[in-house]
């Protein structure tokens, strides 16, 4: 449009025989300011709305993307610290079910321990029990040999046949009066 105006204007000189085009022209700047003012009119009414409305519907369509940008991104953000937060409590937990399990290792074993130790005891005191049994059969075994012995010289000293029943029951007396010693 501007062309056409250029080129109106320059055969409107032409015509009027100036050729200078930087002399001021009266007529000619009074056509450029209605033809001018006229084409704002028409562009402002049908070309400028559209294009302003296109400029604003891509302004809008950015703030949204960068709003959704930004909503993303917390949300990301948010994810990211709450995997996180889980992450820490799964390790919190995890050292937790080792401390447990070492704790209750130790504790097994300090009950096998004990557990040994007891059943070691209780075999030491068998063990002392069968001892003294064995020793008091022997000794109890030594004492009727004793006795026997005894009554066998006793009764080739005196020569004679006592009861022999008797004749234990008063060794047996007289031995266990006596100590181990010797000693009456």
């Amino acid at each position: 449009m501007q062309m056409l105006t250029l080129n109106l204007a320059a055969v409107a000189l032409q015509e009027e025989g100036k050729g200078d085009l930087l002399s001021p022209n009266g007529g000619l700047m009074f056509w450029t300011i209605v033809i001018f003012a006229l084409l704002l009119v028409v562009l402002s009414r049908f070309a400028f709305k559209p294009m302003l409305a296109a400029v604003e519907a891509r302004e809008r369509a950015l703030q949204d993307a960068l709003d959704s940008a930004k909503r993303d991104r917390d949300e990301a953000a948010r994810v990211l610290a709450e995997n996180r937060a889980q992450l820490e409590q799964a390790r919190g937990e995890a050292q937790k079910l080792i401390a447990d399990g070492r704790a209750t290792a130790e504790k097994l074993r300090g009950d096998l321990m004990e557990q040994t130790k007891a059943q070691q005891q209780e075999l030491l005191e068998r063990a002392r029990r069968d001892i003294d049994n064995e020793k008091t059969n022997a000794i109890a075994a030594l004492r009727r040999e004793a006795v026997d012995l005894a009554i066998a010289g006793a009764g080739k000293v005196i020569e004679r046949n006592l009861d022999t029943d008797a004749n234990r029951k008063l060794v047996e007396g007289y031995l266990s009066s006596v100590s181990l010693g010797g000693k009456a």
